[in-house]
């Protein structure tokens, strides 16, 4: 173990010989992220028997892109025919929801534009609405250790980003509304990054991807499908770096979960295709 990861181990408060643990928190702990203002379809992992890799069960797919009703292409439409550049500067200048008027940054994303990992979460804050990008400050650091126990960093063989690309007033909830119209940015995120595993971090995030309502309790310790077209990428949930600050006796079950998600991308070598 090199000085870093022992670092790192020592932020997550687990040592180098620690286990993972199957362990479940009864109900739903509302593990979503930074604390808003007035408030603060889970498959079974299945091993396939000839290879003993994790076998990616199959989830309501996300929203398909809406063909042109007329001549001219849908704005999802369009979305999906951008390259990195385009895809940048449309999140800049998009005015799709009432958050344009309240932002003061979009937050597009960071990273790696061909990683094998991918960490979703659920929208800025104040800090990421100042400076444009995604996990700052103190659940930034956190994160950013929870990458290095298992030897990654920000920048390589990771992009992280989230389900909207501008701050909610307050830190609330995103509305159906606003993730509606930020949904295809992120599904072409991720068609253009192509990753081995996607890692949601917090239930707004996690409930996005899969559409469903169901409760992280039950979403985590299981590997997840992310169906985009006639792709399938393994999708892995666990907590908010934010929750993780408030609840310590937490980080031994992220951790859990990031070592499921390694196991998922190391077993899985192919990269998911274009159609």
């Amino acid at each position: 173990m090199n000085e870093s990861q022992r670092r790192a181990y020592a932020a997550l408060g687990i040592g180098p010989a620690w286990r993972m643990r199957r362990e479940e928190s009864p109900g739903d702990e509302s593990p979503d992220g930074p604390p808003a203002a007035g408030n603060t379809a889970a498959m079974e992992q299945s091993v396939e028997p000839a290879s003993g890799r994790p076998a990616v069960p199959a989830e309501r797919p996300a929203q398909p892109v809406e063909p042109p009703a007329g001549g001219a292409p849908s704005r999802a439409a369009s979305i999906a025919a951008m390259d990195w550049a385009a895809l940048r500067a449309s999140v800049e200048q998009c005015e799709a929801c009432a958050l344009s008027a309240t932002r003061h940054r979009t937050v597009f994303g960071v990273g790696d534009p061909h990683a094998g990992w991918m960490l979703i979460g659920e929208a800025p804050g104040a800090e990421e609405d100042r400076r444009g990008e995604p996990f700052v400050g103190n659940a930034g650091r956190l994160l950013d250790a929870m990458l290095a126990a298992l030897g990654l960093e920000r920048g390589r063989g990771v992009f992280i980003a989230n389900t909207l690309k501008c701050r909610p007033p307050n830190n609330r909830d995103p509305s159906p509304e606003e993730l509606r119209c930020c949904a295809p940015y992120l599904q072409r995120q991720i068609t253009l990054v192509e990753p081995r595993v996607i890692v949601a971090l917090g239930r707004i995030a996690a409930q996005a991807l899969l559409q469903t309502e169901a409760s992280i309790a039950s979403l985590r310790g299981r590997v997840h499908a992310y169906r985009l077209g006639e792709r399938s990428i393994p999708l892995v949930v666990t907590y908010h770096p934010a929750y993780l600050l408030r609840s310590l006796h937490d980080k031994g079950r992220a951790w859990a979960d990031l070592c499921l998600a390694r196991t998922v991308h190391d077993g899985n070598p192919e990269r998911t295709k274009e159609p």
